[in-house]
C-alpha cells in the first residue's frame, strides 16, 4: 500500500534514495551526499515536493518522487514525476501503478492540472506503465548546464 511520507519519513525517504541508486545504477548521485534529516524533514512538509513510498510491511520496495510546479499562466500547478522506481522482487505487481494512483489522487485535492512524466527511449517497463496511464507525447529533452555568468 503507498502512501505519502511526512516529516517524520527521513529513513523512507533514505531507503528511497538507495532504491532509486540500486534501479537507475547511480549511487554517486543518490547515495555520496545526502542532506542531513533537518532538510530531508523540511523537503517532506514543503508544497513543492511529495515523496510516495510503497512498503511490504515495513520494507520500502517501490518510491516516487515528485515536484509541483506552480504555473504563472494560470492559477494552477502541474506535477512532475522525477523519479520512480520498483525493486525487482516487486515489479509487474502493481507498485508503481498503485504509487501513480496514489500521486492522482493527491494532485486531486491539491488541484493540479496535470501529472506529467518522461521515460528514455528502451526502457520498454516504464513506457508501458506509462502510456497505460495517459496520453503519449514525443518531445525532446535538454540538459543545460548552469553557468556563472562569467564571459567564455
Amino acid at each position: 500500500m503507498p502512501r505519502v511520507l511526512g516529516a517524520d519519513d527521513s529513513a523512507s525517504l533514505r531507503a528511497m534514495l538507495a532504491l532509486f541508486a540500486e534501479a537507475f545504477d547511480d549511487p554517486q548521485a543518490y547515495l555520496a551526499r545526502q542532506p542531513d534529516d533537518g532538510y530531508l524533514g523540511r523537503l517532506l512538509t514543503s508544497e513543492g515536493f511529495i515523496a510516495i513510498g510503497a512498503f511490504d510491511g515495513t520494507a520500502l520496495v517501490g518510491g516516487l518522487a515528485a515536484y509541483v510546479l506552480p504555473k504563472f499562466e494560470q492559477a494552477r500547478s502541474e506535477i512532475y514525476i522525477y523519479d520512480l522506481a520498483v525493486h525487482a522482487a516487486h515489479r509487474r505487481q502493481g507498485v508503481a501503478t498503485a504509487m501513480i494512483g496514489e500521486l492522482q489522487r493527491l494532485a486531486a485535492l491539491r488541484g493540479a492540472y496535470v501529472i506529467y512524466v518522461q521515460a528514455d527511449h528502451g526502457d520498454d517497463a516504464a513506457i508501458a506503465l506509462y502510456t497505460k496511464l495517459g496520453v503519449r507525447e514525443d518531445v525532446l529533452h535538454f540538459d543545460i548546464p548552469p553557468r556563472d555568468g562569467k564571459p567564455e
